[in-house]
């Protein structure tokens, strides 16, 4: 079955092989993720090098990866492959490597030319993560100052596009249709006295009573995903199969809870917002929200960020139901009432303009950038913040008085934590403390 992206792909690479940054607007069930990148690995002026594929997650870099490798017929690893923290499937033979954020921006710190990459495709950019506005402020500047060449591909099903062209000037843009089957939105509210774990546990197995078709529950964190499963155990039908998806399950866990249920099951899977973009779960025609997400909040009283529980946005709660039509029509239920939906914030808000910017203003050090609005922001991180920043840096010694990063700095920038964190390992370790500490 062909993919609705596939009908842009002319007027793609036409745009790549005249080298203009291009953004590529393609909604849900298009194809993007995983027909893109293979489809511009024969272009002239990829020259035999690398397609880097950004992902937001762990979970959904893997699953591309595997996906696209078992469409052409190989093993991750060879043509295309993947990197992520802890966990890396390349080969030398690997053209398509798909990298979480985190990991790209590394790379580009260790090697500004990017040496041996033709292209960097950002995929789900709208999501405004730290990390993500960070990699495409280093990529810019990497390709006007160093890397002229770097192919540069935006792609998100609710891209801004103005917002990125007024730091992206000559920005192509191209639109692609997408492949959704109609979704049935029902809101049956829920007494705010009871736990949503109750909740959602009652919600699915009415679902499971009433509707065909495998379900797929949102709920904020792990720690409430627990409580529900632990709710159903022993009282699902011998045809139904319960998973578990967050990111610190195992990734075989992981795999058997986006891979279809075995012939004559059904499945139910219970999901964070790791499931709301780039991942399908196959067989899912039943998705259940609970209307909550949890996201990453700055403390300033204490220096460290902390994860509170708040309502989704319209834009995530959307992206929810739509997980429901992606392979037959659906039905999505929404543990809130119909009018509350106009009451939530549009969009999740950029990480950038809320979160300890410790992290991004240590490796912009790193990058060699003291004033960071000389970068191309989406949205310039404010000034406090990053004020704030510099002095906790130069607080725990990652930064010198002129604002370059310490030996001390490089090794706490080497690890996946906020420094203030890192600052701690790398002393207890010194200190031969490194287990007690960790």
């Amino acid at each position: 079955m062909s993919l609705p992206v596939e009908a842009v792909l002319p007027k793609l690479r036409a745009a790549l092989a005249a080298n203009a940054p291009v953004a590529l607007v393609a909604p849900p069930g298009a194809g993007k993720t995983t027909a893109v990148a293979p489809a511009l690995l024969g272009e002239s002026w990829t020259a035999g090098g690398k397609l880097i594929l950004l992902s937001p997650r762990r979970l959904a870099a893997r699953a591309a990866a595997e996906r696209m490798a078992e469409q052409a017929g190989e093993a991750v690893g060879a043509t295309i492959g993947y990197r992520t923290r802890m966990d890396s499937r390349v080969s030398a033979a690997t053209r398509i490597e798909v990298v979480t954020e985190g990991i790209f921006t590394r790379m580009l710190v260790a090697d500004p030319e990017l040496s041996g990459v033709a292209a960097v495709l950002f995929d789900e950019v709208h999501e405004r993560s730290l990390d993500s506005d960070l990699a495409l402020a280093l990529a810019l500047e990497a390709r006007e100052a160093l890397r002229p060449d770097l192919r540069l591909l935006l792609m998100s099903a609710t891209l801004d596009g103005a917002a990125y062209q007024a730091i992206i000037p000559d920005l192509a843009s191209i639109t692609s249709e997408g492949r959704m089957f109609p979704v049935e939105m029902r809101h049956i509210g829920r007494d705010a006295a009871v736990r949503i774990e109750d909740s959602v546990a009652s919600a699915i197995r009415a679902a499971l009573a009433e509707e065909a078709g495998s379900i797929l529950a949102f709920l904020p964190g792990a720690a409430e995903i627990e409580r529900t499963a632990e709710r159903l155990a022993e009282r699902l039908p011998g045809d139904v199969d319960l998973h578990r998806l967050y990111g610190a399950r195992d990734g075989a866990d992981q795999r058997a809870a986006i891979r279809p249920p075995p012939p004559g099951c059904r499945k139910v899977v219970l999901a964070t917002s790791i499931a709301e973009t780039s991942i399908t779960i196959d067989g899912v025609r039943v998705v259940i929200d609970s209307g909550l997400a949890r996201r990453p909040r700055y403390d300033r009283a204490v220096g460290l960020t902390r994860l509170v529980t708040e309502r989704a946005s319209q834009a995530a709660v959307t992206q929810r139901a739509g997980r429901a039509g992606r392979t037959a029509p659906g039905i999505a239920i929404r543990l809130w009432e119909a009018g509350e939906t106009a009451g939530r914030p549009r969009f999740d808000p950029p990480e950038i303009l809320e979160s300890d910017l410790s992290g991004l203003v240590l490796e912009c050090a790193r990058w060699g950038v003291s004033d960071l609005a000389a970068l191309r922001w989406r949205d310039v991180p404010p000034a406090a913040a990053v004020a704030e920043a510099r002095d906790r840096l130069a607080a725990i010694g990652a930064l010198d008085a002129d604002g370059r990063p310490t030996p001390h700095g490089e090794r706490i920038a080497a690890l996946p934590m906020a420094p203030v964190l890192g600052a701690m390992l790398v002393a207890g370790a010194a200190r031969g403390l490194g287990r007690l500490a960790a």
